[in-house]
């Protein structure tokens, strides 16, 4: 069976939307329901956080929904099973985002074996290098048919990137910013001549554009230079102040592609 990462990147080319959010968070069986939300309001990529306890790498909001994800009691093996009733509603790629200590404490083949059987798409560990993850880890996952996803970001050489880009199947995290997670309003001229950077190298695969995508005018500069965006701490907030997840949620999607409600 193709991944549905492929598959969707080989029917859809522009302006895709994926969508990060803590699993457990903000209550510790809110994880299914968003999902379904997500799916039933046009967005591409469900993309869902396993908590850690000391998530460097992320902002303010991620690092406070990890931890009252951890404090509700969300934990590698629940978030599995929720994958599973995901799965069972949703037909679009699921890709889960974390830190690689989670993962090796679980067991990485298990990992492997116990997320694409859940229905996992993707994962993207930020903090596995990538030397580690070809000689270690890569035909563990391709066995599962499971795909890793690898970050670049502006201070990336282009050598380097030309390495990522030859090692990947599926597509490419493009970190706008060389700093934490977190919702910015608009993009420096720095940041855009990376995007051109990017787009002029004519890579092999797609790639999506994260960090500070928070509205749409930031989606819709994003989706110029490539195949579309990643939306995280916008909508954290947005979940974290919610009465009502459904109907919020589909607001959000529509206010992240059609600039209503944001």
């Amino acid at each position: 069976m193709k991944n549905r990462i492929n598959s969707l990147f080989e029917t859809k080319k522009k302006n895709i939307l994926s969508v990060f959010y803590t699993a457990g968070f903000p209550t510790l069986h809110s994880t299914v329901l968003i999902a379904e939300a997500l799916s039933n309001a046009g967005a591409d990529i469900i993309e869902i956080g396993i908590p850690y306890s000391d998530p460097v790498a992320d902002g303010p909001t991620i690092q406070e929904s990890n931890k009252i994800a951890l404090e509700n009691g969300i934990n590698l093996a629940l978030i599995i099973d929720q994958v599973k009733v995901i799965r069972q509603r949703v037909s679009i790629p699921i890709i889960l985002m974390g830190y690689v200590n989670p993962v090796m404490q679980y067991g990485i083949e298990e990992f492997a074996r116990d997320v694409s059987t859940a229905g996992v798409d993707g994962v993207i560990l930020p903090d596995l290098p990538m030397d580690a993850y070809l000689e270690e880890y890569k035909e563990i996952f391709a066995a599962v048919n499971l795909h890793n996803a690898f970050l670049i970001s502006p201070t990336t050489s282009a050598a380097r990137i030309s390495k990522i880009d030859a090692v990947t199947d599926g597509f490419i995290y493009a970190v706008a910013a060389s700093s934490i997670t977190g919702a910015k309003g608009s993009f420096a001229n720095e940041q855009l001549e990376y995007f051109k950077r990017l787009q002029s190298m004519k890579l092999k695969n797609p790639y999506l554009i994260g960090f500070g995508i928070s509205n749409h005018d930031t989606f819709t500069t994003a989706c110029k230079y490539g195949a579309g965006a990643i939306v995280g701490s916008a909508f954290i907030n947005m979940l974290r102040n919610s009465s009502d997840v459904v109907n919020d949620v589909s607001d959000f999607v529509i206010g992240i592609r059609k600039g209503e409600g944001v």
